[in-house]
């Protein structure tokens, strides 16, 4: 199975990249999926413009049917992700709001960071849109406050407690992909 591991960072400077080569690095070692890096800087979505509603799948932009491709090829999602003012990033958002069928029934896991919570509310947050778009948020996931005291010599290090975080959150995400399989396939 696919997994997908979206940095939804975009901003210059960003902490994400380090984050989620760390995450996908473990991802792969763990074993149960194919991870891919999936860097949502790199789509370079403007503010959303499709003229038709996303749920009808039709799509007038390039950046968009990239997009769409990218989503539509995962079983499963994990978000890494930022705090900004107890929030998700905006990137982010607008990224979920581009399509609507090619998130249905995946499930999603985040590994949040930023300062004292983690990033905990912005994934709290986001939960009522990836639930509004017929995804499947877990509740198991990877919380890292006080990030920057993780970034050494440009790597995120990682500790025992993400450690076992990231595992659990992986062990979880594989059960539930295979549980959602057959919807996510009848979905596409």
């Amino acid at each position: 199975m696919k997994l997908n591991v979206i940095i939804a960072s975009t901003r210059p400077n960003r902490i994400g990249p380090f984050v989620a080569n760390w995450f996908h690095r473990f991802a792969v070692e763990h074993g149960a999926f194919e991870p891919e890096l999936v860097d949502l800087a790199t789509f370079d979505l403007p503010i959303f413009d499709e003229p038709a509603h996303p749920a009808l799948g039709n799509y007038a932009h390039a950046h968009t049917k990239r997009w769409s491709e990218s989503v539509k090829s995962a079983d499963s999602l994990v978000f890494v992700m930022p705090e900004y003012n107890f929030g998700p990033p905006p990137s982010l958002l607008n990224a979920l709001n581009f399509v609507y069928r090619e998130w249905n029934f995946a499930p999603a896991g985040f590994v949040s960071y930023g300062g004292l919570s983690g990033g905990t509310r912005a994934v709290q947050a986001v939960k009522s849109t990836i639930s509004a778009l017929k995804m499947v948020p877990i509740p198991e996931g990877v919380a890292i406050p006080m990030v920057p005291a993780q970034i050494v010599d440009s790597a995120f290090k990682a500790n025992d407690l993400n450690a076992t975080s990231a595992r659990t959150m992986l062990d979880q995400l594989k059960m539930w992909a295979g549980a959602l399989q057959q919807l996510r396939t009848t979905a596409r």
